[in-house]
């Protein structure tokens, strides 16, 4: 199985997910996370001001914030390689990436548009 480490700006706790104004994006990352684990998937999160002997420790991500500074930052990593620098990865990415099955993280087209029968639309449901 595939590697995946999300290596993150510093933010106020671990997930971000914390204070008035919750980023959406954030939301859907924790979100995806969860859903993982609870499949067996395990991909590592590390916040910059959490844990920066992770960023240390991964050439790569040493190297790239180095090169772009933490403010490119979110970066992911497959098996240790920088995949997808100054983003999150979308739904889609998490499956391909990680070689996954289709609808584990219930984005498996069915041929409607998002937003159709049961929510107001987005990766969120």
């Amino acid at each position: 199985m595939k590697t995946m480490e999300i290596y993150e700006p510093a933010m106020c706790c671990s997930t971000g997910l914390c204070g008035v104004g919750v980023d959406p994006e954030l939301l859907r990352i924790s979100t995806v996370l969860n859903t993982l684990k609870k499949s067996g998937i395990k991909v590592e999160r590390y916040n910059l001001s959490n844990a920066p002997g992770a960023f240390v420790n991964n050439k790569a991500v040493n190297d790239f914030i180095n090169q772009k500074g933490a403010e490119g930052l979110p970066v992911t990593t497959v098996d240790g390689a920088v995949i997808i620098e100054g983003r999150y990865p979308t739904n889609e990415e998490f499956i391909s990436l990680l070689e996954l099955q289709e609808d584990i993280l219930g984005t498996k087209n069915t041929g409607q548009k998002k937003g159709g029968c049961c929510c107001s639309g987005g990766n969120y449901c």
